[in-house]
C-alpha cells in the first residue's frame, strides 16, 4: 500500500514525519513487514536522526552547510546546487522495519522530510510492505 503526503517547507529545515508514516502504518492494517519512506524530490530528502533535541537538527544544518556551501563556480542555471548536493548526500528514501505494527525505531529516533530549497509544496510516500 502506498500513501502520499504533502508538506508546506521553508527554506532549509528538517521537517518530523514520523507521525504521518504511523498514521500510513496504523492506516494499512499490516503488522510486519517494512516500511519506505521516499521523497521524490531533487533537492530534499529522508533521513532518520535524533528527535529530542531540536539543538541537533540546526547541527545538521550546520554541518551540512559547510560540507556543501554555496559557490560562485557552480554552473547551474537555478543557484541551487548546493541544496542538490545535499539532497545527494542525505538521500531520497529510508526503509524501517515493522514488527507487530510498531516501527522499529530507537528510542530518540525519528523520520524527518529534508528540505534543502524552498519553500515549497513538497510530496513524499510511505509504502508499507507486507512480510
Amino acid at each position: 500500500m502506498i500513501y502520499k503526503f504533502s508538506i508546506k517547507t521553508e527554506r532549509e529545515n528538517l521537517y518530523n514525519v514520523t507521525s504521518k508514516v504511523r498514521e500510513a502504518v496504523r492506516e494499512s492494517g499490516i503488522e510486519n513487514g517494512q516500511v519506505i519512506i521516499f521523497c521524490p524530490h531533487t533537492t530534499a530528502g529522508i533521513t532518520i536522526n535524533e528527535n529530542a533535541d531540536p539543538d541537533v537538527i540546526h547541527d545538521i544544518l550546520l554541518g551540512l552547510d559547510k560540507a556543501f556551501p554555496d559557490r560562485r563556480e557552480f554552473l547551474h542555471f537555478e543557484g541551487n546546487s548546493s541544496a542538490h548536493l545535499k539532497a545527494s548526500c542525505v538521500g531520497s528514501s529510508q526503509t524501517v522495519i515493522l514488527s507487530e505494527g510498531r516501527l522499529l525505531l530507537g528510542t530518540w529516533q525519528g523520520i524527518y522530510f529534508c528540505e534543502f530549497d524552498g519553500p515549497r509544496t513538497r510530496n513524499f510516500y510511505v509504502k508499507v510492505i507486507k512480510d
